[in-house]
């Protein structure tokens, strides 16, 4: 054995018996701190307005058309069941449904009337909380969409149930063509009735739109769309001056705070996009 074979040997046997002699409990012999250089900072991506809309744009409808149609065929069926069917079905119900001075067709149409301005309103909120980027700060851009077409083809259905259930209305005495015909009916506000009837086609038009867009074209689309205002001005009137609770002060409160929320957020966003040019 050559003498620096003999010296290694030593040295690691007496590394060996440090290592027996040493306390379990003795710290580890520190090792160097191993630190890694700071990364870039990455850039933050903001997507410009234009293409926030062209994203919009390509997204899938919120509810799929065979839902849609399901939900608006149910809405026909239970609206006519229960101006048809259901007295023959449960005549315990004729005297509520069918007697001298009958209110449950009445307070339904009243009721669903209120639903679907609501959730019309919800919906001119995300839409235009969309085009004018607030819906970044709540509740995101895709929410807002969801929210926007979900509360537009419900307000759909709940503003043809409420035209349909008036057929079982005797103080109205209004047959399906002063229903659907605008301005058919001369009995009670045919004016304001009449806008409203304009304001559920043009409720369907723009709702229905959200499938066709791939076919008709973006500026077509938009087009239509610009008909949303239109929509909610005549629900509006409709509602203040041929609606039957107009002179409720929280009916009254509902129809300030909608038209003005609208309002605000539509002259936002023209400022914001003159701003922006």
């Amino acid at each position: 054995m050559t003498n620096e074979k003999a010296a290694r040997l030593a040295a690691i046997r007496a590394a060996n018996a440090a290592k027996q002699t040493m306390p379990p409990d003795a710290p580890a012999a520190p090792q160097p701190a191993v630190t890694a250089s700071p990364a870039a900072p990455q850039p933050a991506v903001t997507a410009s307005p234009a293409a926030a809309r062209e994203s919009y744009d390509t997204m899938a409808p919120a509810i799929s058309l065979p839902a849609l149609l399901s939900l608006l065929a149910a809405t026909v069926a239970g609206a006519l069941g229960a101006v048809f069917l259901l007295p023959a079905w449960l005549p315990a119900l004729s005297a509520s449904l069918l007697g001298d001075a009958p209110h449950a067709y009445w307070y339904l149409a009243r009721s669903s009337a209120m639903v679907a301005y609501v959730l019309l309103w919800l919906s001119m909120l995300a839409g235009l909380m969309m085009t004018s980027r607030l819906a970044r700060l709540w509740p995101g851009g895709p929410v807002a969409f969801d929210l926007h077409q979900h509360t537009s083809l419900l307000g759909l259905a709940f503003a043809l149930f409420h035209a349909l259930i008036l057929l079982g209305d005797r103080y109205i005495q209004a047959d399906l063509r002063q229903i659907l015909v605008p301005f058919a009916y001369a009995d009670h506000q045919p004016l304001w009735v009449g806008l409203g009837q304009i304001g559920l086609y043009l409720l369907a038009l723009v709702g229905l739109s959200f499938y066709v867009k791939a076919w008709m074209g973006r500026s077509a689309w938009r087009l239509i769309h610009f008909l949303s205002f239109a929509l909610f001005a005549l629900a509006l009137l409709h509602g203040i001056f041929s609606g039957t609770d107009s002179a409720n002060p929280w009916i009254q409160g509902l129809y300030w705070a909608s038209g003005g929320s609208v309002l605000f957020l539509f002259c936002y966003r023209i400022l914001v996009r003159r701003k922006r040019g």
